[in-house]
């Protein structure tokens, strides 16, 4: 069996595959480190893998066209595609909170305050709680620092939707499938993207929450350490086959130094 069958079911399950979304996570994971284009080829072979066909590939690509994400050139009869100036300014953010380095120890001190970055901080009845080492609103009208010496099972419950904790979930179940993946470098390039794709998702729509106030089961795995683990297990596999060359699909520019930095410590 297909070691990303399950995975690619399980993408599939959660709702309408949207194909411009995954090419955009392609330039996120694969493209812009390496120069920042990508040919049709590249693309078709690696989404190939995922299961997308040449015509909803072409279609999601004169899509993102259309709506100023990304442009197009062509060298003899290959076509390259690399983000707009638009869209790059609207991907830098999101690029710095997916590939964020999971925390390197427990949270000590909580932060409660009047204002929060609901990027990072939970509603605790009008009230803000985030680790007190994080970005802070300044100024707020209210702020007290401390530890969190207890939290009850239904209240951890609580501070995450139902959508949020279901989505981790998920996620998890798929990372029993990836995070000791042995296969070909392709294979290894389209399951970093099939990671990457959710949790992108995730952190994207939802807080990214600190272990200690995730419900028991999604503490004790850590989420954020777990998909740092499972992408830095692919990644040799996937930089090999960027580095390959097959036909008239030639080697991409070497890596630069972003990449060594994805969810890791500078």
């Amino acid at each position: 069996m297909d070691p990303l069958d399950p995975v690619i079911t399980a993408l599939h399950a959660e709702s309408r595959l949207r194909v411009w979304s995954l090419v955009i996570t392609v330039f996120g994971d694969c493209v812009q480190h390496r120069g920042g284009a990508i040919s049709t080829a590249r693309l078709g072979r690696l989404l190939g893998r995922i299961g997308v066909e040449p015509g909803a590939l072409r279609t999601a690509l004169s899509r993102l066209g259309r709506d100023g994400w990304v442009d197009s050139e062509r060298a003899g009869r290959v076509s390259h595609y690399r983000l707009s100036p638009s869209g790059l300014a609207r991907f830098t953010e999101a690029t710095g909170r997916i590939y964020a380095p999971p925390r390197h120890a427990p949270v000590s001190e909580w932060a409660l305050s009047s204002e929060g970055a609901p990027q990072s901080a939970v509603s605790l009845g009008g009230l803000w709680l985030a680790p007190a080492d994080t970005p802070q609103p300044p100024h707020p009208a209210f702020r007290l620092v401390g530890q969190l010496t207890d939290l009850a099972p239904a209240m951890r419950d609580s501070l995450i939707s139902n959508e949020h904790a279901t989505a981790l979930r998920r996620l998890m179940a798929d990372l029993g499938q990836l995070g000791a993946l042995a296969a070909d470098p392709l294979t290894h390039a389209a399951a970093r993207i099939l990671l990457i794709h959710r949790w992108r998702r995730i952190v994207l729509r939802y807080p990214d929450l600190p272990p200690e106030v995730l419900p028991a089961d999604l503490s004790a795995l850590a989420p954020r350490a777990r998909v740092a683990a499972a992408y830095h297990h692919l990644t040799p596999g996937a930089e090999t086959w960027l580095d390959s060359t097959e036909g008239e699909i030639a080697a991409m520019p070497p890596a630069d130094a972003s990449l060594a930095r994805r969810f890791c410590r500078d």
